[in-house]
This record gives structure tokens, C-alpha cells and sequence, in this order.
């Protein structure tokens, strides 16, 4: 029996995996989880990165879009008082921070990201175009 994901969308969908899962042998293991951000998500957050790039100045510099979503998702988390981990360097050298990835943040993890970027950005003097999706 192979891995499989199913979408509950509609009573289809739930009738098969309730079969699947009846036929499982034992010791498989079932996860229910939210839906992970979507694709038009994915588009307006990486559109809001992109404006911020070009617009924003941080610590007397630009930084690029991969930088953005960096600390803008580390001071979301935080004001979600979640935060990103700081652990000794494997090396040795000075530290690393471990942040939540956006790719794995549900649908309603994302909105709420957006939103905490556009606030961000109003708060800057920083205009984005991007509407949510």
C-alpha cells in the first residue's frame, strides 16, 4: 500500500480515504492537517517581498526578497510569540537562526502573514499594489 494524500473537498473524497484508511495495515500512520498556503498566496506574498525589496531600506541597506521574507516572517512570529531559533553554528562560528518556512504555513497562517506585511509596510511609508488573494 502506497503513500496518499486526499483532499477532503467534498464526500467523495472523504468516502475514499475513509476506505483507504480501513484497509491500511496496521501500524500506518494517518495525519489530518489544515491545507497549506496556496498558490495565489504564494504569488501575493512574494509579490509584497518584491515591492519591499525595491522600496525598503533596512539597517541603512537593501536586501533581497529571500532577506525580506526572512525577517518579516521572524518578527511575525514573534508577534505571534512564536519565534525563530537561534542555535550555536555546527562550525563553531558565531550562531544560526531556524525559522518557520512559509511553504509549510497553512491557508490561514499565510493570510495572516500577508496581512502582517501589508501593516508593516503602512507602517513604513511604504506602499504595496498587492491585494489579497
Amino acid at each position: 500500500m502506497s503513500k496518499r494524500l486526499f483532499v477532503l473537498s467534498h464526500q467523495a473524497a472523504r468516502a475514499n480515504a475513509l476506505r483507504y484508511i480501513a484497509e491500511a495495515p496496521a501500524g500506518y500512520v494517518i495525519t489530518v492537517k489544515p491545507p497549506t498556503r496556496s498558490l495565489d498566496q504564494n504569488a501575493l506574498l512574494h509579490g509584497l517581498l518584491t515591492e519591499i525589496a525595491a522600496k525598503a531600506l533596512h539597517a541603512g541597506q537593501r536586501w533581497d526578497v529571500e532577506d525580506w521574507k526572512r525577517l518579516l516572517t521572524a518578527a511575525w512570529l514573534r508577534a505571534r510569540k512564536e519565534s525563530a531559533i537561534f542555535v550555536p553554528a555546527l562550525d563553531g562560528q558565531g550562531f544560526d537562526i531556524l525559522y518557520r518556512r512559509t511553504s509549510k504555513l497553512s491557508k490561514a497562517e499565510c493570510s495572516e502573514l500577508v496581512d502582517y506585511i501589508q501593516a508593516w509596510a503602512a507602517g513604513q511609508g511604504i506602499g504595496v499594489e498587492h491585494e489579497a488573494a
